[in-house]
Parts: C-alpha cells; structure tokens; sequence
C-alpha cells in the first residue's frame, strides 16, 4: 500500500474517532443510554470504524516495502 495513503487512512481514522466521540458524548447519546444502557449506534459505529482505520493504516505506514 502507497504510504501517502497509509497516512491518509490513519488520519481518516483519528477523524471519525473523534467524531464518535462527540457523537457518544451528545445529549442524544445520553438520553438514549439512561433509558436503554446502550449507546447510539452512530456512535458505535464511527468508533469502532475509526479505531480499525487507525490501526491499518497505522500498520500500513510502518510497514517496510522491501
């Protein structure tokens, strides 16, 4: 894999972890989570998407290309 898009995949990935979060932390979020004790799913899924693009491209980058 090109290591600009390496770079680029981890950085997508530290975006939607951040947007997850903010999304977790929202008054929806909350809302939700007193009544049901689960948190949104839009935040879940921008999480857990964003923690598996930190880690491939993360991995991609430091990967030598031989």
């Amino acid at each position: 894999m090109n290591k600009a898009l390496s770079i680029a995949i981890l950085v997508a990935g530290i975006i939607l972890l951040i947007f997850g979060i903010n999304a977790h932390e929202s008054i929806t979020s909350e809302a939700k989570e007193a009544v049901t004790g689960t948190p949104t799913d839009k935040s879940l899924w921008l999480i857990i998407s964003g923690v598996v693009a930190i880690l491939v491209g993360g991995f991609s980058s430091l990967r030598r290309v031989g």
